[in-house]
């Protein structure tokens, strides 16, 4: 059984194994991106959305609140990987809107191409260093929500830095925390909470924290505001 989420417009639920797993309502019907399970009800194709690939979805599953990717809305993702979120946000964001896919690695962009972009229009791939927003050409304002999701050290910093230079005022910061690749010896939520003062040092209003556990025991993410 597929339901509506009644906060976040173009997120489904589907019931499945006795558990309710997050969907997105296929942009693209007939290609699987990276063999997630789809559901087909009333003729429309629904994927679920595995927490356990996705830590965009292990929030959501978690009780992100106010969740800012929508219709419409135009997204700077940074670290974009092969695909697995950047296809659920393209669904989300529907085909008003634009994803400006960030991945460093030619090899992995190439994935990138293969498996999301050639079948979504609404996906436009960059190959280049997160930490050198100013090369992103093609990239248009407004961007309603940057999401980063950066192995680096410096990932909080690389977040703020995109943030200051494409966010439109009250636009919103999805910053995924990977606490081993900031200090491996530390406690996670100890380093998520450096990452967040280190949000609000820089003007940044925190909207939700969050650890990712059990889906990811290591990261947390942080949903914050940058203010007009």
């Amino acid at each position: 059984m597929v339901s509506a989420d009644e906060k976040i417009p173009g997120l489904y639920w589907v019931d499945l194994e006795d558990k309710r797993w997050p969907a997105t309502r296929s942009l693209a019907p007939g290609v699987n991106v990276y063999g997630e399970r789809v559901v087909v009800e009333g003729g429309v194709e629904y994927r679920v959305w595995d927490p356990y690939r996705s830590k965009l979805a292990a929030a959501l599953i978690k009780g992100l609140q106010n969740m800012p990717i929508r219709e419409g809305r135009r997204v700077l993702y940074l670290g974009a990987s092969t695909g697995t979120t950047v296809s659920h946000v393209s669904d989300l964001i529907g085909k008003k809107g634009i994803v400006f896919a960030v991945e460093i690695s030619h090899r992995v962009a190439r994935e990138l191409i293969m498996r999301v972009v050639s079948h979504r229009p609404n996906v436009i791939p960059i190959v280049e260093d997160a930490r050198k927003p100013e090369r992103y050409k093609v990239v248009f304002k407004p961007i309603h929500v940057v999401y980063c999701d950066v192995a680096q050290p410096d990932q909080t910093e690389i977040a703020i830095l995109n943030s200051k230079k494409f966010l439109s005022p009250n636009g919103s910061l999805l910053l995924v925390v990977k606490s081993r690749s900031i200090d491996v010896a530390r406690e996670p939520l100890d380093v998520i909470r450096d990452e967040e003062r280190k949000l609000k040092k820089e003007g940044f209003k925190i909207v939700q924290r969050m650890t990712l556990e059990p889906f990811d025991k290591d990261h947390g993410m942080i949903h914050a505001i940058l203010p007009s």
